[in-house]
């Protein structure tokens, strides 16, 4: 091989110029073939990565532009969940102080409850109006049908202990609002709350879709020590045959297959994941708060951003997600505001029926 590439050479110096049919016969050589057709696939295989660089290079800059992009928007929206957060924190803020309300209310029944010495009836009468008067004060401002369904149910009974035929009319009523409130479908609100605060508690652990690393699975795991185990033998001819499966390897590994029927996930640096995960949360504590004011609209629109968040930039393969992407949509496909029906009637009657006895007198 040597004195052919020395042949090589001398029929490339000027000095001592070759005779055409010596260069003929020089390009006739196979080694010099060879050594072409290897300076040509060199020359190939530098200018193809050359121009996948510069592919590579203008496609990193364009996600690193998405990314900015996305990083404004994540604080804007979360600028804007502060305010709605703001907002919601305002409205229970109202809430708490009509519950105070109430129960300075209910204090003051419990006084003219206790000034009540007028006879057994009336009596009776006041205990049926306080139970009834909490209830309907339940319903309105915190929607809990069952505490006033208990009251009603306990109103009945008071009245059925009391054996007066005037409390039949009164009890009719009774029974007709009970009814109705029994007829209302029951939201576990306690469970609900519940499993928004472990999908809270797990946003943290849950992995980004930019750090999804590949799988290998069972075959090339196995094939490795059965490998190693081979390139350890003394014998030569398995190490050849280990030699020429690792270079075919390596030209398999030149051609590069990528789908392109899905999104890629979008490129986030460290700092925006933390930003991330932290709207997250925040998305999750707006439909907790939306759940404690039964506001269906605003509580599954944010579930629903949660879910979109979920499917774009974190890891789709992870089973926790899945758990937690479930538990999303389960809570988001149960109605909150329903319809609670009044107690009005009872009320009604139960003012009408004082009235009755006091008219006489």
């Amino acid at each position: 091989m040597a004195a052919t590439v020395n042949e090589a050479l001398d029929s490339a110096t000027p000095q001592q110029p070759a005779s055409p049919g010596h260069a003929a016969s020089s390009w006739r050589n196979p080694w010099v073939l060879l050594v072409a057709l290897a300076f040509g696939l060199a020359a190939w295989q530098w200018l193809e990565t050359r121009l996948k660089l510069a592919e590579t290079q203008q496609e990193l800059a364009r996600r690193l532009v998405e990314g900015e992009a996305v990083m404004v928007e994540s604080r804007a929206l979360a600028r804007q969940s502060q305010e709605q957060l703001s907002a919601l924190l305002v409205r229970l803020g109202a809430l708490e102080a009509k519950i105070g309300d109430s129960q300075s209310q209910q204090a003051m029944l419990e006084e003219l409850y206790q000034g009540l010495a007028r006879g057994r009836d009336e009596w009776v009468l006041a205990e049926i109006e306080q139970g009834v008067t909490l209830a309907a004060q339940q319903l309105q401002l915190a929607g809990n049908v069952q505490g006033a369904v208990l009251a009603l149910q306990t109103a009945d009974a008071r009245l059925a202990g009391s054996s007066r035929p005037q409390f039949i009319s009164l009890r009719k009523v009774l029974v007709r609002d009970l009814d109705r409130l029994r007829a209302v479908p029951q939201v576990d609100m306690v469970g609900m709350n519940l499993r928004l605060e472990s999908v809270i508690n797990a946003v943290d652990g849950l992995p980004l879709a930019v750090e999804a690393r590949p799988r290998l699975n069972e075959a090339t795991a196995s094939a490795v020590p059965a490998a190693d185990a081979v390139a350890n033998s003394p014998l030569g001819l398995e190490f050849w045959r280990r030699l020429g499966s690792d270079f075919w390897d390596e030209v398999k590994g030149l051609i590069r297959i990528q789908r392109f029927d899905r999104d890629e996930p979008a490129l986030l640096a460290p700092g925006q994941a933390f930003f991330l995960r932290e709207n997250l949360k925040l998305r999750l504590l707006n439909a907790r708060l939306a759940l404690l004011a039964r506001e269906q609209w605003t509580f599954r629109n944010e579930l629903k951003h949660a879910q979109a968040w979920l499917d774009r930039y974190f890891d789709s393969r992870e089973p926790s997600l899945h758990t937690v992407q479930g538990a999303l949509k389960q809570l988001a496909s149960t109605d909150i505001s329903i319809e609670v029906p009044t107690l009005n009637e009872s009320l009604a009657a139960i003012k009408t029926f004082k009235l009755g006895k006091e008219q006489p007198r």
